[in-house]
């Protein structure tokens, strides 16, 4: 499959997007209007991929995690990075956080260049049904920045027009406005206009747009300006997306994480990397979220670090919440998201007992060095057993920072060395699992508890150890929204979902004060949007008003 769509650009973006705490502030990426170029069919081909490119720097990079996966029930901080205050939600989570800032100008970016592309459509000479396609795929996108906006910052800036000079002047329109102006309108326009499939992959579909629409609508219908329809038209583009295009689960939920099935039957939208383009840094924005949900094993005896085990930047570990929430006798899923045995890649000598260190015999390369037994089967290791083998063996009490369960959905042992932080693994946005979860809540927003029943056993029968099928089935009097939750963790877990979840459904306040004791102290009801970025703020004519809450 050709995946070079998301590489217009993508160098260009590479210059405005922050690397770890440095912000590059950049006003002018690229020349959008290009009046010359983007009216010519190339040109407006060119500029349709531009689009696309918007994605890689937040989808997959340390911001997207940052901020979709800190301050939220199941995720808490490692011991390093420099953004923990996304999960503290201390007084450096303003609008002069980098994070906050540069996400912000991504998504304007895109939205630009979306009005940009739409709006010279007209003064390109070309066939009338391959830019009608085109345009579809803009307004899809534009809608996907938008909605990602709104649901992050709240009342936004809204425009349909391309920008193309100097601007101090902005509104802040009300997120039902840009959901009546944009969101909806653009996401219809796309339903109506885009393929079922695409020749490229990665390019928007109709699955895809009617599934983002159901998530919009979703959203939309836990609001104050929610319209009566919205759950019930949520679930009925849900079930387009699970019943109309061929869309199958995959067998085993293991096989979703292999690397080498990755455009598998159940993705419904991704972002594709391309190993070639990574591996040689033509596109700086591999996935590299392979770097973040992993303990220090590479200072353990036995270990050093290596490719296949990968480079260990300790950012997001579990809660103590996340780590109750699997049955593992009757469900596969932690099993096939998080690593358990690290074996020996250098040799170690025999040592006798010091102090509180047993005598530990000697370790050849190959043999466990360090075993994780993970929530259920903590009790099978008293410390009298850790103790009698060879190997280091870490049980709950035992985890801290620098030592926790390892989520290895995302590792990318295909990188050509261990140091390398591009990843080739697409990013996945949308996956038919989700859809079967997002249309239970769609049902359970209609009381249908037996119809949200119904889906949430799909996903779980899927994931069910063999011979435990029945046990993992629920009954409708099983579900409500703090079900519906766990057991969106339990499928969705490091997938990007999580903070997004809680906003939506109004639980992100109480669930992070129930089970993430480092935001608790501190989190507040206006958390559940960020902070308008300063510059925003000090670029605008008059000033923007800030979010309540946040210091101006």
């Amino acid at each position: 499959m050709n995946r070079k769509i998301y590489l217009i650009l993508v160098l260009a973006l590479a210059f405005s997007i922050e690397s770890c705490d440095k912000f590059i502030e950049e006003e002018l990426i690229t020349d959008v209007s290009a009046a010359s170029y983007y009216t010519t069919e190339g040109g407006f081909e060119d500029a349709v991929k531009a689009t696309y490119s918007t994605f890689k720097p937040f989808y997959g990079q340390e911001m997207g995690a940052a901020m979709t996966t800190f301050g939220t029930d199941i995720w808490t901080n490692g011991a390093d990075g420099g953004h923990k205050f996304f999960n503290f939600y201390d007084g450096q989570l303003n609008g002069a956080s980098s994070y906050v800032t540069a996400t912000w100008d991504l998504w304007y970016q895109g939205i630009n260049q979306a009005n940009a592309v739409i709006n010279r459509s007209a003064e390109v000479d070309m066939d009338e049904a391959q830019k009608n396609l085109r345009i579809a795929e803009v307004r899809f996108l534009r809608a996907f920045f938008y909605f990602n906006v709104v649901t992050t910052y709240g009342d936004a800036h809204l425009s349909l027009e391309e920008t193309e000079g100097v601007e101090v002047e902005a509104n802040k329109t009300s997120q039902s406005e840009i959901y009546a102006q944009a969101i909806v309108p653009d996401l219809e326009f796309a339903i109506a206009n885009l393929p079922n499939e695409q020749d490229e992959y990665g390019r928007a579909t109709k699955p895809a747009a009617e599934f983002l629409l159901g998530k919009a609508l979703l959203t939309r219908s836990y609001t104050s300006f929610g319209e009566g329809s919205d759950a019930s038209r949520a679930e009925t583009l849900f079930g387009n997306v699970i019943n109309n295009y061929g869309f199958e689960l995959l067998d085993n939920f293991a096989d979703l994480w292999d690397i080498n099935n990755q455009e598998n039957s159940e993705m419904v939208f991704v972002i594709p990397n391309s190993k070639a383009q990574v591996d040689s840094d033509v596109d700086p924005f591999g996935h590299r979220w392979h770097l973040y949900f992993l303990h220090e094993y590479d200072v353990r005896r036995g270990m050093t670090r290596d490719i296949n085990n990968g480079r260990p930047w300790k950012r997001h570990r579990p809660t103590d919440f996340m780590l109750t929430l699997w049955d593992r006798t009757i469900d596969t899923r932690y099993d096939a998201s998080f690593k358990h045995v690290w074996y020996a890649n250098k040799e170690e000598p025999a040592t006798e007992a010091v102090g509180d260190e047993p005598a530990r015999a000697a370790i050849a390369i190959g043999d466990t060095a360090i075993y994780i037994p993970g929530p259920g089967k903590d009790i099978d290791w008293p410390q009298s057993r850790q103790d009698a083998v060879p190997y280091l063996v870490y049980s709950n009490d035992e985890y801290n920072e620098r030592l926790f369960p390892s989520m290895n959905k995302w590792i990318d042992a295909t990188r050509p060395d261990r140091q390398k932080v591009n990843g080739q693994r697409d990013f996945i946005l949308m996956r038919l699992g989700d859809a079967y979860l997002l249309r239970a809540e769609a049902r359970l927003a209609q009381n249908n508890t037996t119809g949200a029943a119904e889906d949430i056993n799909v996903i779980r029968m899927r994931a069910a150890v063999p011979g435990q099928e029945a046990a993992s089935q629920i009954t409708a009097a099983d579900v409500d929204l703090d079900f519906l939750l766990d057991e969106r963790a339990r499928e969705l877990v490091g997938e990007g979902h999580r903070w997004w979840d809680l906003v939506r459904t109004g639980t992100l306040v109480e669930r992070v004060r129930a089970h993430n004791p480092q935001g608790a102290p501190n989190i507040q009801d206006y958390h559940t949007v960020r902070p308008i970025p300063q510059n925003q703020i000090d670029r605008t004519l008059g000033g923007y008003p800030q979010n309540p809450g946040y210091p101006q």
